[in-house]
């Protein structure tokens, strides 16, 4: 069992950057792999980035790939997004999500537990 909760979330303008951060329960947060997922208003929560349970393996969405990065730190229980170079289209609700499977994770199905996600708005 995992809680997890996001905070960094906020109005930024166009070319900024943010900084999510995914606090997760417990002392056995290495045993999940953990992704980064978003949704907009009348749109599915699609995949954004994911991270194995080392931190070695990562895997992005095509939208965001060369301008976010995923990242974690099992001592502190801790997994992150760093968004750079923000736009207007990655406007949505964030969420975090943990996974008992061994490696990357890109589909919602696979995930296990969910935070309740951040709002993060983009500007022009």
């Amino acid at each position: 069992q995992v809680q997890l909760v996001e905070t960094g979330g906020g109005l930024v303008q166009a070319g900024g950057s943010l900084r999510l951060s995914c606090a997760a329960s417990g002392r056995t947060f290495s045993i999940y792999a953990m992704g980064w997922f978003r949704q907009a208003p009348g749109k599915e929560r699609e995949f954004v980035a994911a991270i194995g349970r080392s931190g070695d393996n990562t895997y992005y969405a095509r939208s965001v790939k060369g301008r976010f990065t995923i990242s974690r730190d099992n001592a502190k229980n801790m997994a992150y997004l760093q968004m750079n170079s923000l736009k207007p289209e990655d406007t949505a609700v964030y969420y975090c999500a943990a996974s008992i499977a061994i490696g990357v994770v890109t589909t919602k199905d696979e995930y296990d537990y969910w935070g309740q996600g951040t709002q993060v708005t983009v500007s022009s």
